[in-house]
């Protein structure tokens, strides 16, 4: 079965820590799920490791819905969230509502993410009264990555630190189910994970959060441009890969592939007819 929204809150509930991961196709999706990773995310992070642009921002709904739609799937127990890239969500609250329920109905994910706290509270809680579940993102948040001039540390200030605490608070009252932190101090993520109800999910945000996220690209050593500091590097498949394909293309550089084993055959009589009628031809 699926893992409900309501399993993630009582993650909090346990003090159990639990593990979210990226997926943006079939199979990797199915290895996450089978793995038993109780959350997958469709990032927007997809621009960046698959799609090749330098952010988010010209990720479309388009793009999520079809990458969204190959993870379902692939995912026969993980709870799957949609994330709504830029622009879907900020106009108002019906071009809101007609962008998530995309993921819901057309893509078939459980749930949907957005970016911002107490500016986007409004839309959280419509979304909710719709029944359409909502994990917030907070901190270092990459639509906004023009506004934040880079990838900055996010609430080191009094007055930013004051401001993430808000914003966390106006997502939970809006009905969000859990909301992920994004490169924040350690000792804020705590505070703010300590003072709000619902589960926080960390990236770069220190071990004291209720669940932790990776970009899996990152995680497996796929996305080689750069390797963000938060990132938990637990393999190196880059080098994997490039080695097998350059084993390849030698073996057929010499006529040593494809062999017998790769190979198909035929009956010799049908061969013999056929070299009988080209010779009399």
């Amino acid at each position: 079965m699926k893992t409900t929204i309501q399993q993630i809150k009582e993650f909090k509930l346990r003090g159990e820590k639990f593990a979210m991961l990226t997926a943006y196709d079939y199979p990797t999706a199915q290895i996450i799920d089978r793995c038993g990773i109780p959350v997958i995310l469709v990032g927007d992070s997809l621009g960046n490791v698959v799609l090749g642009y330098d952010s988010t921002i010209p990720v479309t709904m388009d793009d999520m819905i079809h990458h969204t739609k190959a993870v379902v799937r692939g995912s026969n127990n993980a709870l799957v969230v949609g994330d709504m890239p830029f622009m879907t969500y900020q106009i108002n609250v019906e071009e809101t509502l007609r962008n998530a329920s995309r993921f819901i109905q057309e893509a078939g994910a459980q749930a949907v993410k957005l970016e911002g706290g107490v500016t986007v509270a409004d839309k959280v809680k419509k979304l909710v009264e719709c029944g359409i579940p909502v994990m917030g993102h907070i901190g270092l948040t990459p639509q906004s990555i023009n506004q934040l001039s880079g990838h900055k540390v996010q609430g080191r200030s009094l007055d930013a630190a004051r401001k993430l605490i808000a914003d966390a608070r106006a997502l939970e009252e809006a009905g969000a189910f859990a909301v992920v932190l994004e490169t924040i101090p350690a000792e804020l993520s705590a505070f703010i994970t300590s003072k709000i109800g619902i589960p926080t999910i960390g990236i770069g945000a220190g071990p004291a959060c209720d669940g932790q996220v990776q970009v899996i690209s990152d995680l497996l050593g796929l996305f080689t441009d750069f390797v963000p500091k938060h990132a938990g590097q637990y393999a190196k498949l880059a080098g994997l890969m490039a080695e097998g394909i350059t084993g390849y293309a030698k073996d057929v550089s010499k006529g040593e592939f494809p062999t017998a084993q790769q190979s198909f055959t035929m009956d010799s009589s049908v061969l013999d007819t056929l070299k009988q009628e080209n010779e009399a031809a």
